[in-house]
């Protein structure tokens, strides 16, 4: 008998088999490579963002290094190829689920009308262009639909780190965007006719035809089935089953779809429509995300992996020419996209430099068109590669395409003369029924209060009764719908997603509570909120004691424990951060500590709120020498009337921020209050400029030329 002790020798001379035929004797083939691949993605995308590039770039930069025209440390195609594919497919999954059949309906004529008419030109403009050059005409137009697509992960990812995704220029390209997306489903089924595989132009019709009846049985079932589905799946709150739901209800959609003879690619984004329609569309946005970057960036890496550098050195005039000839018409139809639309010629020339790359999009097609003998400008030999070159190019140089769009726009509003029609060339229509955010989007220096559970929710009845803006983040179904219907302002799904931090403005937030009974979920919260927002002040609730160093280490500024004086304390320092005057604070907990609960508040005046009266507001010289508004010159010098909210005073509500009307010096509640009474004042007397009367804030506002001061 083996004495407990034994030493690991003793265990190997007695084994039957020996030790080393237990251990493995080789790696597979592919493991160094792809080690080697990820290790330098990493860094590079590490470098590109440390100089402000794009990661995305990144990948490619990293495939083109590392390909087997370069170092040749990845030559195993085959492996790369896969996982490129697993990519495209989560990639339209989740634009199907960010799409949303309610998002269509109201951006359809962005979408429709910009969008229609830059894919169509573009692709006759390039097909003209190749057959005045005496390419056939099927590889003409192929090589237009290449071409007309532009890289939506590339554009929003600036849009969105520039914060000008609301801008005009930025909503012009999103409108196309999604339209170039839609036309790609179009495309592919093209593809097989224009490369003379697809049998006739009525089998192309009846293929378009049994996609679009695929389609409509798909809506459907989204509206009937789906919603009940993940509702079942999210009632348990397990974020791994949700996981292993959304993933099943992706493949499971893009195989069947494949069944009928419709690409796994549009099986995909009907996925992504189906899961659009629940209330958990977020949820399953945050969960399959960070499995979409991983094989997203295997995509971009496989697109460089294909760029010959050797090709680049000896044909550098023909892909130089291919770049000039795509950004030219691309930011032409683009350009004449948005002027359609009508917008003025400074948006149009910025969305079109936005736009003038070719979309990841385009390799996909490229590679079902090689596989029917389709090749760009009708050159097998060459063609490929020269599309290829170029195309990596134009992505390499987006950033600093789409500045030097926004330095041309600005340049061209100040080359305009008069106010007014200035602003109306910049602004074009109004976007205001255009939210493309998330539900919180007009917050700023709001509560999130992750998790809606004991602990939680007399607070969150302490935020309402303050006039303290707040937005739930909650796992429970449940939760969720008791919240929602007292009109709270609520997203359900996994709060230790970055994804659902975001769509709840864990940027603009002054404060977030973690309020979760899981010590693990309640770390990684902080953790990811802290990186998220380094200024962000940090509450984390737990009922255990010894974790509140953990916490404290990963981030949080406070940690509170599960009891009534842990509680008290909570709720001072919730409502002293908002400057709630301290003598009410005091009140109120003292009223926690008899009652044992906390009690809703009765509306709190701010302090400060009393220095309103007789305070002036007025615009000042940098303001009034904006060019962007022409009723700068309608504003004047005006006191405050009142120490508040004057309608909210007069009817005992609350409110959220203040702000002074430039006419006439009234005091209204700001939007993101919930009676908008500033707003309704301008809609009453057509006064167009507010001014805030926050503490520490300066800026005013245009309600006409809808711009800021």
């Amino acid at each position: 008998m083996l004495h407990p002790l034994a030493s690991l020798w003793d265990l190997a001379r007695l084994a039957p088999v020996p030790l080393p035929a237990l251990l493995p004797l080789s790696t597979p083939t592919f493991m160094g490579q792809v080690v080697a691949l990820i290790g330098a993605c990493t860094v590079i995308a590490y470098l590109c963002q440390r100089v402000r590039i794009v990661p995305i770039i990144g990948f490619l930069l990293a495939g083109v290094l590392l390909g087997p025209n370069a170092l040749g440390v990845v030559r195993d195609m085959e492996v790369i190829d896969a996982v490129a594919e697993v990519g495209v497919i989560l990639l339209l999954f989740t634009i199907g689920i960010e799409f949303s059949l309610e998002k269509l309906a109201r951006i359809q004529r962005f979408i429709f009308l910009g969008g229609g008419l830059q894919v169509g030109l573009c692709v006759a403009a390039v097909a003209l262009l190749l057959m005045a050059l005496g390419v056939p005409w099927r590889a003409g137009v192929f090589t237009g639909c290449l071409i007309a697509l532009s890289s939506t992960a590339i554009v929003l990812k600036i849009l969105a780190d520039r914060s000008e995704t609301n801008s005009p220029a930025g909503l012009v390209s999103l409108g196309i965007l999604i339209f170039q997306d839609l036309a790609v489903i179009v495309m592919m089924l093209l593809v097989p006719l224009l490369g003379g595989t697809g049998g006739t132009a009525a089998e192309l019709l009846w293929a378009l035809a049994r996609a679009g009846g695929l389609i409509v049985l798909v809506l459907l079932v989204a509206r009937r089935i789906m919603p009940r589905l993940l509702e079942a799946v999210a009632r348990t709150c397990s974020p791994e089953l949700f996981l292993l739901a959304v993933v099943a209800i992706c493949f499971g959609t893009a195989w069947v779809t494949s069944l009928a003879g419709v690409s796994v690619s549009l099986g995909a984004f009907i996925a992504g429509l189906l899961v659009s329609e629940s209330r958990f569309s977020e949820h399953a946005m945050g969960e399959i995300l960070p499995l979409r970057i991983l094989f997203s960036a295997a995509f971009f890496v496989s697109v460089g992996l294909l760029l010959d550098l050797r090709f680049l050195a000896a044909h550098l005039p023909l892909v130089l020419g291919v770049v000039a000839a795509v950004l030219l018409v691309k930011t032409v139809t683009t350009g004449a996209g948005a002027l359609t639309l009508g917008q003025g010629t400074p948006v149009a020339a910025a969305a079109g430099l936005l736009l003038a790359q070719v979309g990841e999009f385009s390799f996909v097609l490229e590679r079902a068109g090689r596989a029917v003998g389709l090749h760009p400008a009708g050159r097998a030999d060459i063609g490929g590669q020269a599309f290829l070159a170029g195309s990596v190019v134009l992505m390499v140089l987006t950033p600093l395409l789409a500045a030097g769009g926004m330095r041309l726009q600005d340049l061209l509003l100040r080359r305009r003369a008069g106010g007014a029609a200035l602003a109306a060339a910049a602004v074009g229509e109004p976007f205001d029924a255009v939210p493309i955010e998330g539900p919180a989007a007009s917050f700023e220096g709001h509560v999130l209060v992750a998790g809606y559970g004991g602990a939680a929710r007399p607070l969150v009845r302490a935020l309402r009764g303050a006039g303290i803006p707040f937005v739930i983040l909650t796992l429970s179904p449940t939760g969720a719908d008791e919240a929602t219907a007292e009109g709270m302002v609520v997203l359900p799904g996994d709060y230790s997603r970055l994804h659902l931090l975001q769509l709840a403005g864990v940027e603009r937030a002054r404060l977030l509570l973690v309020a979760d009974d899981e010590p693990a979920r309640t770390h990684h919260v902080v953790s990811v909120a802290r990186m998220a927002n380094p200024a962000l002040t940090i509450v984390a609730h737990t009922r255990l004691t010894g974790e509140a160093a953990a916490l404290r280490e990963a981030g949080a500024d406070r940690v509170v424990a599960d009891e009534l004086e842990g509680l008290s304390r909570l709720f001072s320092d919730v409502l002293q951060a908002y400057e709630v005057a301290p003598a009410e604070v005091e009140a109120q907990v003292e009223q926690l500590r008899t009652q044992g609960e906390l009690a809703s508040l009765p509306a709190i005046a701010r302090e400060g709120t009393a220095l309103l009266p007789g305070k002036v507001f007025q615009l000042s010289d940098q303001e009034r020498a904006t060019r962007r508004c022409g009723h700068a010159g309608q504003a004047r010098e005006v006191t405050a009337r009142a120490a508040g909210c004057e309608e909210c005073l007069a009817s005992g509500d609350t409110w959220v921020h203040l702000r002074v009307c430039l006419s006439c010096g009234h005091v209204g509640c700001c939007d993101s209050s919930k009676n908008r009474h500033a707003r309704r004042h301008f809609e009453e007397t057509e006064h167009p400029i507010m001014k805030s009367a926050e503490r520490g804030e300066s800026w005013s506002w245009c309600f006409v030329d809808r711009t800021e001061l």
